[in-house]
């Protein structure tokens, strides 16, 4: 497979309803639909050679969840600071502006489509840069001979003392090929990372990674094979007839469960509001209601410009209230929760301010 470098999978889970379960046994817990950018960085210093089930700047998570921080992920890059909820809000909104500036290239005060596009394919390209940074340093981490190539075994010792298995004793026991007594659940781990391994391992395959193929491996938007099998693997997870195809009432489908209060029907109607949309404007490339590997392949590659130029008119139409294709700053800072994470106040006054 294509290594693909900028500028320009954490595993698909075989019981993707699990989370919805577990969502609804409390009804005021986050949705399913959607994942927390703290929960996530928690889980990730937990496991730092685990591949991630988030992926900034792609659409769908490992899981066939909605990516929830996308819009911010692709609107401020790496530059998140200043929009925490207890920011100073003159000093978020001058950020927030200053941005708005960067994006109108033409500086006629406006945002076009083509603007954004270009916006979104320099932010995604940032992402992936970081993701190469992250990746050469957990590439060393499991490479401890550092002879430039990872054996799975080398891999599964250190994914195991990560777990709180003892190296050593780990070690020893895979090169006696004694049995690692270790439970259901981790075997069932160990055996989808090791067919994620196969797919990362390039023709002729070795089962030992360089450093471009452990990137592949943590990050598959990297590798078009990799993100072909990604795709494959969340609609096998979301595929109910088999035809490995997609129809709409597939993609969204409630999690397992039913709540009985209004807040739990709630997050049910987000689910179905927020995956419907999803699918009937951006996904669904020709419209006949039916989502194919390849069309779900174009709407998750991250550095697709076509996909990219579809989310940058999505993106305007939310907050485009004049209705004139372009985003103007007054609408920027009256939205700033969508594009930001943060709901700025006083947008109307504070524009006279800021510019």
């Amino acid at each position: 497979m294509t290594s693909r470098q900028a500028p320009l999978c954490g595993l698909a889970p075989r019981c993707l309803w699990l989370l919805g379960a577990v969502l609804l046994m409390d009804a005021s817990a986050r949705p399913a639909n959607h994942s927390s950018a703290r929960e996530r960085v928690g889980s990730r210093e937990e496991n730092e050679i685990l591949p991630p089930d988030h992926l900034n700047g792609v659409k769908l998570e490992m899981d066939g969840h909605l990516n929830r921080d996308f819009h911010q992920e692709v609107f401020l890059g790496k530059d998140t600071d200043g929009f925490e909820q207890d920011a100073e809000p003159r000093r978020s909104r001058r950020k927030l502006m200053a941005i708005f500036s960067k994006v109108d290239l033409n500086t006629d005060r406006r945002i076009s489509a083509k603007e954004m596009q270009r916006w979104i394919m320099e932010k995604t390209a940032e992402h992936f840069q970081e993701a190469i940074a992250e990746s050469k340093a957990h590439f060393r981490a499991v490479d401890p001979d550092g002879d430039g190539h990872v054996s799975w075994d080398e891999y599964k010792v250190k994914f195991l003392a990560s777990k709180g298995h003892d190296e050593r004793e780990v070690a020893d026991k895979i090169q006696n090929k004694w049995d690692l007594n270790v439970d259901e659940e981790t075997q069932e781990v160990l055996e989808n990372l090791k067919d994620r391994w196969y797919q990362a391992d390039n023709p002729p395959p070795d089962l030992l990674l360089t450093e471009s193929e452990f990137l592949s491996f943590l990050h598959p938007e990297h590798s078009r094979g990799m993100l072909q099998f990604m795709v494959k693997e969340i609609i096998r997870d979301l595929d109910q007839d088999g035809d490995k195809k997609l129809s709409l009432s597939e993609f969204i489908s409630l999690p397992v469960g039913t709540v009985e209060n209004q807040q739990g029907q709630d997050v049910d109607d987000g689910w179905v509001r927020d995956r419907k949309r999803e699918f009937e404007e951006l996904i669904d490339a020709n419209r006949d209601g039916i989502v194919t590997a390849a069309e779900l392949e174009d709407y998750m590659d991250p550095m697709n410009e076509f996909s990219a130029l579809n989310e940058a008119k999505q993106m305007i139409a939310v907050a485009d209230e004049n209705q004139n294709h372009c985003l103007e700053p007054e609408e920027v800072l009256k939205y700033s929760e969508f594009f930001t994470g943060s709901k700025l106040v006083d947008y109307a006054r504070s524009v006279h301010e800021e510019f």
